[in-house]
C-alpha cells in the first residue's frame, strides 16, 4: 500500500488546488507587481480582518520604492543570462545526484524490493526534518556557514559513500552503511545548500 501513502500528496495538492481560488492574492504581488494599491489594502483587510495593517503596507510601499527601477525577469529571461549559468549549474547537478543516488543504492545494498519504497519514504521523512531543522537555526549561523558546512559536509559523506560501494562487495555490513550514508546525505542538503 505504499504507492496510496506517496499518492497521499497528490490528494492534498488537489484540496489545495479547489480551495485556491477562495483566497486573496498576496497583498505583495498585488502592490509590487501588479501595483493595484486597492487590491493590496482589500487583500490585507480579507486577510488581517479590520485590524492594523497599515505598517506592513506602509513596509510595502518602501519596498516598492527601492525596487521601482529593478526589471522582473521572466524564466526564459533567466536562462538566458550568462551571469547565473554558475548557479543553475551547481543546483541541476545537485538536484540530479538527489534523484539518481538513491535507489541504486538501495538496490546495492541488497534491501528487499519490498522494503525499498520505505526507506525512500524515509528519506523523504528526513529531508523534512532538516528543512525544518534549518529554518529554526539559519538566523543563529547566518546563509554562508550553512552553505559552506553544507556542501563541505556533503562532500565528505560522498567521499565515505564511494567508499562504501567499494568496500561493500568485502564487508556486507558497508552496504547497510551505505544507507545511512544516503540519509545523512539528504539531511546535509537540507541543512545547508
Amino acid at each position: 500500500m505504499w504507492n496510496v501513502l506517496l499518492s497521499f500528496s497528490g490528494l492534498v495538492a488537489l484540496i489545495q488546488l479547489l480551495f485556491l481560488p477562495f483566497f486573496p492574492e498576496s497583498p505583495p504581488y498585488l502592490l509590487l507587481q501588479k501595483e493595484d494599491k486597492a487590491g493590496c489594502l482589500k487583500a490585507m483587510k480579507q486577510l488581517w480582518g479590520e485590524g492594523n495593517y497599515h505598517t506592513e503596507f506602509d513596509d510595502l510601499m518602501k519596498e516598492k520604492a527601492i525596487t521601482k527601477g529593478t526589471k522582473i525577469m521572466s524564466v526564459l529571461e533567466v536562462l538566458r543570462e550568462r551571469s547565473v549559468y554558475p548557479q543553475l549549474c551547481t543546483m541541476l547537478l545537485l538536484l540530479l545526484s538527489l534523484q539518481l543516488c538513491g535507489l541504486k543504492i538501495f538496490r546495492t545494498a541488497n534491501l528487499q524490493e519490498n522494503i525499498i519504497p520505505y526507506v525512500s519514504l524515509g528519506v523523504s521523512i528526513s529531508e523534512l526534518i532538516s528543512i525544518i531543522f534549518c529554518s529554526s537555526i539559519i538566523d543563529r549561523f547566518g546563509r554562508r556557514m550553512l552553505l559552506c558546512g553544507g556542501y563541505l559536509l556533503m562532500a565528505l559523506i560522498l567521499v565515505l559513500l564511494e567508499m562504501s560501494l567499494l568496500l561493500s562487495d568485502q564487508f556486507l555490513w558497508l552496504r547497510y552503511c551505505s544507507v545511512i550514508l544516503i540519509f545523512l546525505f539528504i539531511i546535509a542538503y537540507g541543512v545547508g545548500p
